[in-house]
């Protein structure tokens, strides 16, 4: 049933998010929390993982999920379940796109979808944001931690390395390197 319902879960996630990985973030957060699969400490390191390894980022956090839940087979029903819809979709608008690529309402849809995508993927942002920067909750107390600076300076640091085109491998490098000096200077 395990392997069924993580099927499921990440169809039904796959055939309704549009805008790549990180619009579906919302949705596997709800989906998660909802089975119980992961805290969102769990989740916030999955997307980490996720996001630093080869792959499209939604196949990445479904398979680690799915391995979480259920092993291999786990992995391998989630992963299959967040694939498929996109795999059929683009067949099909592959061979009817170049046809109705000029029509008012698929024009009218795509823009649309835009700021759609915008919204999930800043929704996205904060909810990470907030999990990472304030484990325990948002209070003033946090603001007293070490952890919630060094966060802090490392997500501005990489945030400027990258709007200044530094290669992403050595944004990912670097974030991990000042992670385990951090972890090592402050006994995380």
């Amino acid at each position: 049933m395990t392997y069924l319902t993580l099927f499921l879960t990440f169809l039904k996630i796959g055939a309704l998010t549009f805008g790549g990985g990180y619009a579906m973030l919302p949705m596997i957060r709800e989906a998660v929390a909802a089975h119980g699969w992961l805290t969102d400490e769990a989740l916030v390191d999955f997307i980490a993982v996720s996001e630093s390894t080869p792959g499209p980022f939604a196949v990445n956090i479904a398979t680690f999920v799915g391995a979480r839940v259920g092993g291999f087979l786990g992995a391998v029903c989630a992963t299959c379940g967040v694939v498929l819809p996109s795999f059929l979709i683009i067949l099909l608008v592959a061979g009817l796109f170049d046809k109705f690529r000029e029509s008012k309402i698929v024009k009218g849809c795509m823009e649309g979808l835009k700021p759609a995508v915008v919204g999930l993927i800043a929704a996205a942002l904060l909810s990470v944001s907030l999990t990472v920067l304030f484990p325990g909750g948002v209070a003033v107390s946090a603001l007293t931690d070490v952890s919630f600076y060094f966060s802090a300076a490392v997500f501005a640091l990489c945030a400027v390395l990258a709007f200044k085109k530094l290669h992403p491998v050595a944004v990912i490098g670097l974030s991990a390197a000042l992670g385990l000096a951090g972890g090592y200077l402050f006994h995380w």
